[in-house]
């Protein structure tokens, strides 16, 4: 139930930028350090930052603005980590995953 988001992505050195279908924040953007950081924070951005950090401990630092879900991973990404994130991010709207 709920709608998957579509995502592309691109690998910047330690930054993987992925872009959506659909916007997820106003234009000045949200930015996260930590898990800690999204404590008490409903928003779109928040909530997924949060699964983000759940998702892969190597994750330190995502900033959301609008359509782009811009993610920082202190050990760098190779196609499993990228992929595993484009899931986490497809996956923010569904009710159930099937």
């Amino acid at each position: 139930m709920g709608q998957s988001i579509t995502v592309e992505s691109r690998q910047l050195d330690s930054f993987c930028v992925f872009s959506t279908d659909r916007s997820m924040s106003g234009q000045e953007g949200s930015a996260f350090d930590s898990a800690a950081a999204t404590q008490n924070d409903n928003t779109f951005p928040a909530v997924l930052a949060q699964r983000l950090f759940a998702a892969d401990d190597g994750i330190d630092h995502v900033y959301v603005a609008s359509n782009d879900v811009v993610v920082r991973r202190s050990q760098g990404w190779d196609e499993h980590q990228i992929a595993a994130t484009s899931r986490v991010i497809e996956d923010l709207f569904r009710y159930y995953s099937g």
